[in-house]
């Protein structure tokens, strides 16, 4: 896939403005057999961290609408992907920065 690829997509919020946002990862749970959106509005928290949602999506929808994830079990199946993401990237990037310096 080319880094420079990005999908993106428009919700309207609760306030009825549309917003533009950026899918980061899709996938589909074996456990759950549905269908997961991880997106971004690329806003920042108070902290400086980068606003990330999760919805359930049907793939095979032309004009899918997002729905909310209801179970802590859903919640929990969504962190534990980012988590291993997260330190995936870390790895990677701490990978990098020592490479060259290996004798």
């Amino acid at each position: 896939m080319n880094n420079e690829e990005r999908m993106t997509f428009k919700v309207t919020n609760d306030e009825g403005k549309e917003i533009e946002c950026e899918a980061l990862f899709t996938f589909e749970s074996d456990e759950t057999k549905k269908n997961y959106i991880v997106y971004t509005d690329n806003t920042k928290d108070e902290a400086g961290n980068t606003k990330v949602y999760a919805s359930i999506y049907n793939p095979n929808e032309e004009n899918t609408s997002l729905q909310p994830i209801e179970t802590d079990k859903e919640w929990k199946i969504i962190e534990t992907i980012l988590s291993e993401l997260q330190a995936q990237v870390k790895q990677q990037m701490n990978g990098n920065n020592v490479e060259g310096t290996q004798e």
